[in-house]
């Protein structure tokens, strides 16, 4: 699917946050060929509408792209998002100006589901704070041959709750059900169960109360905004963890703090937080048994060349009239 050579020559690609998917190790290849292409590593966004001035397509994953920014950019001819979640573009906004949206559906399902699962087993072992430990001297002075700062759980028999049963989810269920774990799983409300013979569809709420471990795997929706608040959280069983590689809208965050530091349930641990970079003054900072990472779980670099490859596709399919991935049809 390659465009005309004249269209190719006459079409400026700017990409407003690249760093991301490009830190160095990840060429802008395949975008190189399909126009005149520029890179920002980061743009404001108060900055987006002077950048992208005379693009004619704009690359983000993070930068926002508001309803202001689409009027003020009339060359503007399509968006490509990095990312399958493309709540950051005004795609209403977009598509009053005949404008396409692309999101790029599938990439990274083995790599997040993995990270989901680096999670989990930190919850379970904490092999990190081992490792600090026996670095200190701790095990050098140990009067026994072996010792363990924190309980050590075997998930065989546990119960995986999966709330939103999309790829990763099942993904992460798989590797669950190899552990010898129950999966449980639940959807939106009125969404038929799944296939699958051996996971056991529930309510959320009935998740929320039967899992020993909760995993989130939502689109991040006006609906679902902050589904887990004091409410879910207090059905959780003490023992309980609570695991967010999806999104941090998903969270109140200020409820799960209470959560944790009140012992409501044992652990959480968070790829994702309703504000990134994180702010100084997100409660789970100071919340006792919570792990939190940068929002890395998708950046395997063979996840990050897909994202590459599929979104050069997808800037390919617009120059020859028939876009794909559309999320705004």
């Amino acid at each position: 699917m390659t465009p005309p050579y004249y269209i190719i020559a006459m079409t400026k690609i700017l990409v407003i946050d690249g760093y991301t998917l490009n830190p160095g190790d990840n060429p802008w290849t395949p975008l190189e060929k399909l126009g005149t292409l520029e890179v920002h590593d980061r743009t404001p966004v108060d900055s987006v509408v002077a950048v992208a001035a005379d693009a004619d397509i704009i690359i983000t994953n993070k930068c926002p792209i508001t309803a202001a920014a689409i009027e003020q950019l009339p060359q503007l001819k399509f968006i490509a998002v990095t990312a399958t979640g493309y709540n950051i573009v005004d795609v209403a906004a977009a598509k009053k100006r005949g404008i396409p949206v692309s999101n790029v559906p599938e990439y990274g399902t083995r790599t997040v589901a993995q990270f989901a699962w680096a999670l989990i087993l930190e919850l379970c072992h904490q092999v990190g704070r081992h490792a600090e430990s026996v670095r200190a001297g701790d095990w050098a002075r140990s009067p026994d041959f072996c010792y363990w700062l924190t309980p050590q759980l075997e998930l065989a028999g546990k119960r995986l709750g999966l709330v939103g049963y999309g790829r990763i989810a099942r993904q992460v269920g798989t590797i669950g059900a190899a552990f010898g774990m129950k999966i449980l799983a639940s959807g939106r409300p009125g969404a038929p169960p799944p296939p699958d013979s051996d996971v056991e569809w529930l309510t959320t709420d009935e998740l929320f109360a039967a899992a020993d471990i909760v995993s989130l795997h939502c689109p991040l929706t006006p609906e679902n905004e902050q589904m887990v608040h004091a409410r879910p959280l207090s059905r959780m069983q003490r023992h309980a963890f609570l695991v967010n590689t999806s999104r941090g809208g998903l969270v109140n965050e200020r409820d799960l703090a209470i959560a944790l530091t009140s012992g409501q349930i044992a652990g959480a641990a968070v790829d994702v937080v309703s504000r990134e970079p994180i702010v100084a003054e997100n409660p789970l900072l100071t919340a006792p048994n919570c792990l939190i990472t940068p929002h890395m779980a998708w950046s395997s670099l063979a996840a990050r060349q897909r994202l590459m490859q599929t979104t050069a596709e997808n800037v390919a399919a617009f120059l020859s009239g028939k876009p794909i991935h559309v999320v705004n049809a």
